[in-house]
């Protein structure tokens, strides 16, 4: 659902409530959904995504991160979705172990599905999961093609990255423990390669971080304001 997320975050407000997001889908139609059972639908479906509520420490760090990284959307879309929906990250092993160039075999993406599900989804439900799952892979940059999917090499930018490294936070994680997690592992880049990315998070006063003498030292609590106040 990335581009119903781009076009609602383009017409409403950073300091929105989650009421104004439910009236700028439901009443004013900003998506363009064709009944009220759709935008109702629509509204629950991105609530359970994103959020879409400040008050939800998650989406106010993805919202933050929106305005000021546009070339990294489709990858802080992808976190935060991972982050909500357990049945979208069950499927990021089957696509981050292809290859660039290799295909995605749609019975095995439909097997990782039901392995996590068990017997809980009919075939219909798990067909649908199962596009929903390739549509934001593809998406958020990491597969190509409408017929064959086809695996891509995504390049991470710094308020992605210091989106991952602020959900790794909170698991605890600190430290070169941050560039190693589920969250970072989209990013197609070893921890080496991503501390360039780290240092751009930084310069950009995304996160707090110092690299030198085999330290590494990582804070990315700058990246929510109101929690870093506190």
């Amino acid at each position: 659902m990335f581009h119903e997320l781009r076009d609602l975050l383009t017409v409403v407000p950073e300091t929105a409530s989650r009421n104004d997001y439910a009236s700028a889908i439901i009443e004013n139609n900003v998506l363009g959904k064709q009944t009220v059972s759709t935008r109702r639908l629509t509204n629950q479906r991105m609530g359970e995504l994103y959020g879409l509520d400040p008050q939800i420490p998650i989406f106010r760090v993805l919202r933050r991160l929106w305005e000021i990284d546009e070339a990294g959307r489709p990858l802080l879309a992808l976190l935060c979705a991972l982050a909500r929906d357990p049945l979208l990250r069950a499927t990021a092993p089957t696509i981050l172990s292809l290859e660039v160039g290799q295909e995605l075999v749609r019975l095995t993406f439909l097997e990782a599905i039901k392995q996590f599900t068990g017997d809980r989804l009919n075939e219909s439900i798990l067909d649908k999961v199962a596009r929903n799952a390739g549509s934001s892979w593809t998406q958020s940059g990491h597969l190509v093609g409408r017929v064959r999917k086809i695996r891509k090499k995504v390049e991470p930018t710094p308020g992605a990255v210091a989106f991952a490294l602020w959900l790794g936070s909170l698991y605890s994680l600190s430290g070169e423990e941050l560039l190693s997690t589920p969250w970072t592992s989209v990013f197609d880049q070893t921890p080496e390669i991503l501390l360039d990315t780290v240092l751009r998070a930084k310069q950009m006063r995304l996160l707090h971080a110092r690299v030198g003498g085999g330290v590494v030292e990582i804070d990315p609590i700058a990246v929510d304001p109101l929690e870093e106040v506190r």
